[in-house]
């Protein structure tokens, strides 16, 4: 997140799907050794921010995302060229992902654990989906903006690892933003890492 409260820039599109500076708000991870494995590269640095990272994916079962992050497209799905996501052919989940549409579409998996499922009854439904697919681990809530939104304003979220980059955007998708209310969260830590800083957050 910029230190102004945004997510990603505006006008995201296919070229910058991030939008506008979007991408200077995660310079800090692109160097480092445990995201590079995690997307089928070599080498890397360590500093600070590795623990983070490390911990947000130990024990995640599950991921849930918003039609916005899995990509582009919009509407009806294009039968005859189906988009499968940002990441190629190799995702870094090697997990189940529960993708938030309006539009069905049939679940398909890729290479290493991959697979994405479609849910067009809900945040909740998706919530119950991924618990079960889980199977007692974690389900974690990869964004973008809007789904997060929804899943705070329900109070169905338990944590929340907020990483701050120094960066103003001016405008873009706000974290915070909506009906949601924070009173039942605490800080539970702070890590300050080159270019970032790290805050966790849980609910008593």
């Amino acid at each position: 997140m910029s230190i102004d409260g945004f997510v990603a820039g505006p006008n995201q599109s296919m070229d910058d799907p991030l939008g506008l500076g979007g991408t200077r708000l995660h310079e800090w991870v692109f160097p480092l050794a445990v995201w590079r494995s995690g997307h089928g590269m070599e080498g890397g640095t360590t500093d600070a921010s590795t623990q983070v990272i490390e911990e947000s994916l130990v024990n995640v079962g599950a991921t849930i995302m918003g039609r916005n992050m899995f990509g582009p497209v919009r509407g009806e799905w294009n039968t005859e060229k189906q988009w499968k996501g940002w990441w190629g052919d190799d995702p870094p989940y090697h997990h189940p992902v529960f993708v938030l549409t309006h539009f069905e579409r049939e679940p398909f998996e890729l290479e290493g654990g991959n697979t994405f499922t479609f849910v067009t009854d809900g945040i909740e439904a998706a919530l119950d989906q991924a618990r079960r697919a889980a199977n007692g681990k974690d389900v974690s809530l990869a964004g973008g903006a809007r789904t997060a939104q929804q899943y705070l304003a329900a109070n169905l979220v338990d944590e929340m690892d907020i990483s701050v980059a120094p960066v103003l955007l001016g405008n873009g998708e706000r974290l915070f933003s909506g009906s949601a209310t924070f009173d039942k969260f605490e800080h539970a830590r702070t890590i300050c890492a080159p270019n970032v800083t790290h805050y966790k957050f849980v609910r008593r």
